[in-house]
């Protein structure tokens, strides 16, 4: 909305630094981090990986970030992002060394108030959090810290000071942050400082004080403050988010326990009626201190703003497994954000810490923490529009990199890269910095131009297809084939009984004797498809990997499937070869003697396509050598066979068959985009360009490009001494360049990659890539993500690298759920998938000639089929329709779209082919028929005539 609070944060102790410097006292975290007391089996500081920059162990914040020292440096940072507001804490210890009220100290003063006047010159708004962890060590030693009621007065002279040094200039303060972090990982676990490892008892105990020293604050500024200075104040609580493991009665009351007694513990009292939940109060008996009535109302209704923090901080670190109840905890922020609109009475909230994290030896392009940002940004964006949430401003969190707590250095979430070796300790920006600045730039996420859906219709001629990558292959004929002679014995076993010795003459076969064929042709009519793509079994034709036995009845099937296509107007698009388990498609015998790193598989492979395009060529206009051949689990010498095997079949067709059949062939390749997680990173461009030429640019520009494999690719192999990839001879580069009629493409994702090193398993180290998906995007049951605008850039990258070729999307699908409202996904894939294709063709000028959906049915790929079988029955889903209703419109006609009238074409059926040749004498005996019509005529009505006149 107009007005939203964009803000990034920071904690003192986290980036400040100077823990002595000009009369700065002892916090309670300088105290800790010196003098660790780990206990047994918990580590606070997780360990870096090898050969990572490692600070000084034990780690401490002592000099972390050094905001101390650098407060201009850090404000040029927020201009940078273009921020309205920044949260930051007053470190308790710096202005007040001793922590009670007395004199402070003057240089600790003068720093924040340096830091506010450079805020106002920037136009950037300050959110003050008083008290953010670091306790001044002299209070802990001398009271016990937060476990004595008293440290509440201390808290609320402390505040008076800020209020009365600060307060002119900040319209947002935070009295605690985290309370549940500091009273129970602070004093019952000891996890953190001071780390007490108390009883849960004095854990509760000291939550009961941090919300009565809160509420004096909070009483404090609105008497005393608020008439003068007009800000607001709240206490910043963190919460974790839970989903039943069960959608039951029971699961359901658990979770709203667990958000009860971690969130609702201080948000119940503050925001609802001065109370705990009662299912703390009914679960903890005598553990949980009580209020007097007097504190309730004392306590109730001490917060302006519903201040929530969100993050890994709390939610999948700090929680206390026993916390969550047994049900599953998960990083939904809208569904969060809904139930405390819901459970606190609709108040505006104000998130004042949210992000994620990245490993410690990431440096700027942090992927991961920019997608989590986006998510979030975009869950709290559903949130206000979609759920009526009042959310007034949201927090990044944190501006640079520092000290994470029990985390130590092992981990970063800043948007500022900190070298905290170095001795400047300069802010570079993040990846996510730079997508932080753009998004509050544009205030969300507004609709951009190109995502938007165009208008427009396809060419008259193109090519709607269906794939059905093994077609039903079912060789039983019909009864019609029977030659025997059968006796009905209608008198007692009502059953037919066969005559032997008694035979009928041998009939002429015809294709509907094979009852498996005209079932699929049925249901590609009902489709409106103009083409189908389907591969033959190389293993079934030829079961030995040559002539010597060849399966003629799998032909005859074969011949009769494209025959029938013809013959109802359906073009076949015929692939010679399919990598498929368990023999990636060869026949068993070639399969044993190397598969493609055999150089004699690519020979074989030449006379089977010639095979085929004997028995096959005169129905088959568009044939494809090799169906998505997958190059990442390919070795080098495969790859160079199988280049020379589509080479030599498409040389064959091109000299034997091609003036005769009049078709065309080419090799269809896999080509999912792969696009840099960070867009702004020179790295991951470089990363996502050598990826885009291992999977695509190895099969592809020996064949469209250069007639040898990338360079990109050799460079890249040559560096890391690997020699494995072959080479071609001049010959064998004539042989191989120029060996396609068109490009087909199969295309069904977009992938993100990242140079850093993120995720170790997920690594790639031969490529130096991580790959990795953008969280905000829709996936299918099987985790493919749905990216329809990959498509259009493939398209077009495809075209920069080999030029304005015909194109062919060639398969396109997406796998669905097991019930039917699950394939809205799929109707949703495949309106935009397809749009982003007339983008590519009107806008782009991509000489794009058809697409082809992928697949045709569930029975032979399972859960990616456009008809749903059961019960040996097809049953058209919803997408079917839809595709059909596509097709029929030929893409998305509007009312500024041009109509287009497009004449239907009718194949010629071999049947009428005796009157096509014989035209004069069809004409002859048209011109008798003719005549003997007009005599009949001219007879019968002179006989009327003379009738009449005879009378």
């Amino acid at each position: 909305p107009d007005g939203f609070l964009w803000a990034v944060g920071s904690a003192a102790y986290q980036t400040e630094g100077g823990w002595q410097q000009h009369g700065k006292g002892a916090s309670i975290w300088d105290t800790f981090t010196h003098h660790p007391l780990a206990p047994p089996g918990d580590s606070r500081i997780a360990n870096l990986p090898s050969g990572a920059p490692s600070p000084p162990q034990p780690a401490t914040a002592d000099v972390a970030s050094d905001s101390y020292n650098n407060v201009f440096r850090d404000t040029e940072a927020l201009r940078e992002l273009g921020v309205t507001h920044y949260r930051f804490s007053i470190s308790w210890a710096r202005v007040l060394p001793n922590g009670s009220a007395g004199v402070p100290n003057r240089e600790g003063l003068r720093y924040y108030r340096r830091l506010l006047e450079r805020l106002r010159e920037l136009g950037v708004q300050p959110v003050v959090t008083l008290y953010h962890w670091d306790l001044p060590q002299r209070l802990q030693d001398a009271y016990g810290g937060w476990a004595n009621r008293a440290l509440a007065d201390h808290f609320r002279d402390y505040a008076e000071l800020c209020f009365r040094h600060f307060g002119g200039q900040v319209k947002y303060w935070i009295t605690i942050d985290n309370p549940y972090v500091v009273a129970w990982h602070g004093y019952a676990t000891g996890r953190l400082a001071p780390g007490i490892r108390g009883s849960p008892r004095l854990g509760y105990l000291v939550a009961h004080n941090l919300l009565l020293a809160h509420a004096k604050v909070w009483h404090l500024y609105n008497t005393s403050f608020r008439p003068t200075q007009g800000g607001q104040v709240s206490i910043a609580l963190s919460s974790h988010w839970i989903n039943p493991r069960r959608m039951t009665d029971h699961s359901i009351k658990e979770c709203q326990k667990s958000l009860d007694f971690v969130l609702g513990w201080f948000a119940k009292p503050v925001f609802i009626d001065g109370d705990y939940p009662e299912s703390m109060k009914n679960n903890l008996s005598s553990l949980l201190p009580d209020f007097t009535e007097s504190e309730k109302k004392f306590i109730k209704g001490t917060a302006d703003f519903f201040a929530l923090s969100f993050g890994p901080t709390l939610s999948f670190q700090l929680l206390d497994p026993h916390m969550k109840f047994r049900q599953l905890e998960s990083p939904s922020l809208r569904q969060l954000l809904s139930w405390i609109d819901l459970e606190y009475n609709h108040p505006q909230i104000f998130i004042v810490e949210n992000g994620w994290f990245v490993s410690g030896t990431t440096k700027r392009d942090d992927a991961k923490y920019m997608y989590y940002l986006k998510k979030f940004i975009m869950e709290t964006l559903k949130a206000i529009k979609l759920d009526g949430v009042d959310v007034i401003g949201y927090t990044a969190w944190s501006l640079m990199d520092g000290f994470e707590w029990h985390r130590g250095y092992s981990i970063r979430r800043g948007l500022f890269y900190v070298d905290f070796l170095s001795q400047e300790k300069t802010l570079l920006p993040k990846s996510s910095a730079l997508f932080y600045q753009k998004l509050i730039e544009k205030n969300g996420f507004p609709p951009l131009p190109e995502n938007q859906p165009l208008e427009g219709t396809f060419p008259c001629d193109f090519a709607w297809g269906i794939v059905d990558n093994y077609i039903q292959v079912d060789t039983t004929l019909s009864q019609f084939t029977d030659l025997n002679v059968y006796l009905w014995d209608v008198h007692h076993s009502k059953r037919l009984i066969k005559v032997d010795g008694v035979v009928t003459k041998k009939r002429k076969s015809y294709c509907v004797d094979f009852a498996a064929i005209q079932p699929q042709i049925t249901l590609l009519q009902e489709m409106h498809v103009t083409h189908f793509r389907f591969s033959l079994d190389w293993a079934l034709i030829l079961p030995l990997g040559n002539q010597s036995q060849v399966n003629h009845t799998i032909l005859q099937y074969y011949r009769c499937m494209v025959s029938e296509l013809v013959r109802v107007n359906i073009t076949p698009v015929v692939a010679l070869w399919q990598p498929v388990a368990p023999n990636q498609g060869l026949p068993r015998l070639l399969a044993r003697q190397g598969a493609w790193e055999n150089p004699y598989t690519a020979l074989a492979f030449a006379e089977y396509a010639r095979l085929c395009f004997q028995e096959l060529g005169g129905h088959v206009k568009l044939w494809i050598t090799m169906n998505e051949p997958y190059t990442r689990n390919m070795t080098y010498s495969a790859g160079h066979n199988l280049l020379k095997a589509h080479a030599l079949a498409w040389h064959v067709y091109n000299e034997k068959f091609r003036h005769a059949q009049n078709g065309k062939i080419s090799i269809a390749l896999q080509a999912d985009w792969i696009e840099p997680a960070c867009p702004f990173s020179q790295k991951d461009k470089e990363v996502a360009e050598r990826v885009l030429e291992f999977d695509i640019g190895w099969l592809a520009e020996p064949i469209f490009g250069s007639g040898d494999y990338p360079w990109v690719m050799r460079d890249w192999l040559n560096q890391r001494n690997n020699f494995l990839l072959p080479y071609f001879t001049e010959d064998e580069k004539k042989l191989i360049q120029g060996t396609f009629d068109f490009l087909a493409l199969s295309h069904y994702t977009t992938i993100l990659v990242d140079s850093e090193k993120e995720d170790p398993i997920k690594y790639n180290d031969y490529l130096e890539v991580q790959e990795m998906t953008d969280i905000t995007w829709l996936n299918s049951p099987s985790q493919v993500a749905v990216v329809p605008w990959g498509l259009r850039k493939v398209l077009n990258w495809l075209k920069f690298k080999y030029g304005d070729l015909p194109m062919y999307i060639i398969s396109n699908g997406i796998d669905d759920g097991l019930h039917a409202e699950d394939d809205q996904l799929r109707v949703y894939y495949m309106q935009n998938y397809i749009n982003e294709a007339l983008k590519a063709h009107i806008l782009d000028g991509i000489n794009l000639c058809g697409y082809f959906a992928y697949s045709f049915n569930d029975r032979t790929a399972p859960r990616f089929g456009l008809y749903r079988f059961a019960a040996d029955q097809f049953e058209p889903k919803p997408s079917m329709k839809h595709y059909r209703k596509i097709i029929d419109s030929n893409g998305f006609p509007g009312p500024e779209t041009l109509e287009k009238f497009c004449p239907e074409e009718f194949t010629m059926c071999t049947e009428c082919s005796f009157f096509h040749t014989r035209k004069p004498l069809v004409a002859f005996i048209a011109f008798l028929f003719l005549a003997f019509i007009v005599s009949l005529s001219l007879i019968f009505y002179y006989s009327k005539k003379g009738r009449r006149r005879y009378k």
